[in-house]
């Protein structure tokens, strides 16, 4: 029998739509996985652990990340949201990471970036990863940093960092943008087992999309990570079609990488209202 490539990998985010998924995709590679999460996780597998935990909360945060092998960070804001709650969750959450990782010798983290830490680039840009951050909200924003955080703990600490930037991963497609966005939840799988498994990582940016027939960045820069996407979009594609009309070609939210999210105002003054 395979022996697990880890002893112990932190999941933070664990009871998140993806991180659900991920507890299964990560279970084979090591002997004990352990979740976190703001909210309570009851479902505990055999070889499984859950902690309840804010990571705003410093101390207990890189408590968490004590004796472990690998850090899978899927936590914090999971939209666009007002800027305090997007500092906290989403960007002093991942520096008391970084710090855990530091501090506890983890040597690499497989960060869930974005797709909207570049959403303003233009879809026929056709960018790869050495395109400038061009984040379309707050939510963007706190990955951009975030991304330059795990750059910053890789060039000084030697912490390599494998940054998924994430389109759609979703059970459902809500319009055809989809179609071309779409990460299936396996493929995210295997997205974050590459992440977690290259034989060097340094500091490295991996699109995350599907096999689907259109591919509106350039993962050229990412290669040496290895992901192989194995699932398509195309079996839906006449449903889909079907379903939703096309989308004007002149709106922002088709022009632009970020797709909707372009369209939306700044959360705190949705806030006030």
């Amino acid at each position: 029998m395979t022996q697990p490539r880890f002893n112990r990998i932190l999941l933070t985010g664990a009871a998140g739509r993806l991180g659900t998924h991920l507890r299964r995709g990560l279970a084979p590679l090591c002997r004990h996985l352990r979740l976190a999460d703001i909210t309570e996780i009851r479902d505990i597998r055999p070889n499984e652990e859950a902690l309840h935990f804010d990571l705003a909360d410093k101390k207990v945060t890189i408590r968490a990340t004590e004796g472990v092998d690998a850090i899978v960070h899927f936590g914090g804001v999971p939209l666009e949201r007002g800027w305090d709650q997007t500092l906290d969750g989403n960007i002093r959450g991942s520096y008391h990471i970084y710090e855990g990782a530091r501090k506890n010798g983890v040597t690499r983290v497989v960060y869930s970036s974005s797709v909207h830490a570049i959403g303003y680039h233009m879809v026929e840009d056709q960018i790869d990863a050495s395109a400038p951050h061009r984040p379309d909200g707050l939510y963007g924003l706190s990955k951009c940093i975030v991304e330059d955080l795990g750059r910053l703990y890789w060039d000084k600490f030697g912490i390599e960092t494998v940054a998924l930037r994430i389109f759609s991963s979703f059970p459902e497609f809500t319009d055809r943008r989809m179609l071309w966005s779409m990460l299936t939840f396996d493929d995210c799988i295997r997205l974050v087992e590459a992440g977690l498994t290259a034989p060097r990582a340094a500091f490295s940016i991996v699109f995350g999309t599907s096999a689907n027939r259109h591919r509106m960045v350039d993962n050229r820069l990412g290669a040496h990570i290895g992901f192989v996407p194995q699932d398509s979009t195309e079996s839906h594609r006449a449903e889909v079609e079907a379903r939703r009309p096309p989308p004007d070609p002149d709106a922002p939210a088709a022009r632009h990488l970020g797709g909707w999210f372009v369209d939306l105002g700044h959360p705190d003054d949705e806030v006030s209202k």
